[in-house]
């Protein structure tokens, strides 16, 4: 049976490059190997789970789909499923906070040496994820905002190489800045109205974490062309 991706996985898959020696970290089932092996577009992958009951159901899904050839489940941390042997030349990261995503890199970076793409979609805090990248010699090359089940989600595609991100960039991503889609401006004025109620609810004297949110609440106001 065909393997059928959610769209925010097909979408990430899209920017899996052909012929890519891929790991999936945290791989859930192994659908998005499974799904990129079945449509011809890589022949090689390592679907790496951390947690076992996923590890023996992602083995499972593999062995029933007779793609155990070409895909490889191991049961490790994080980048820790790469071996040098593999050749890894594409990461893809998907469904994880973005400080998680962040630590996991940092915790593999050896494994990055010989890879070309990143692809990552951070369920929040994608500022962390940009960070990491600035800070780690990988310069986005693409972004995507999607909306999926009333969740906004971000993919952020990643290739080495510099960049310099203002604080503005690094918050909302360079790319999704420049094309301000109708999904952008809704997830942030979703944001923008959170923080409000928020700051309502802090304590005048708790100056610090009202100055904090004010700050957030300015930057989001800011891209949106909110006045007050």
């Amino acid at each position: 049976m065909e393997t059928r991706l959610s769209k925010r996985l097909e979408t990430v898959a899209d920017f899996v490059p052909k012929g890519a020696r891929l790991v999936d970290v945290g791989s859930d089932h192994a659908y998005l190997p499974l799904f990129l092996v079945e449509q011809g577009r890589i022949d090689f992958a390592v679907a790496g789970e951390v947690v076992q009951g996923p590890y023996q159901s992602a083995l499972q899904h593999v062995k029933a789909a007779g793609q155990a050839d070409k895909i490889q489940v191991r049961l490790a941390n994080g980048l820790a499923a790469v071996e040098v042997a593999d050749q890894i030349g594409a990461v893809t990261i998907a469904g994880m906070g973005g400080r998680l995503i962040a630590d996991i890199l940092e915790a593999g970076k050896d494994k990055l040496t010989t890879v070309e793409r990143l692809i990552l979609q951070p369920n929040n805090r994608e500022d962390d994820v940009r960070y990491w990248l600035q800070k780690n010699a990988f310069c986005l090359v693409a972004e995507v905002i999607l909306e999926e089940s009333d969740k906004c989600y971000e993919i952020l595609v990643a290739e080495p190489g510099r960049m310099n991100l203002s604080e503005q960039e690094l918050r909302f991503g360079p790319c999704l800045l420049r094309e301000k889609s109708a999904i952008f401006v809704k997830k942030w004025q979703k944001e923008l109205a959170k923080l409000d109620s928020v700051l309502e609810q802090v304590p005048i004297e708790h100056q610090d974490n009202r100055s904090a949110i004010s700050h957030k609440i300015q930057l989001i106001k800011e891209v949106l062309h909110v006045s007050k």
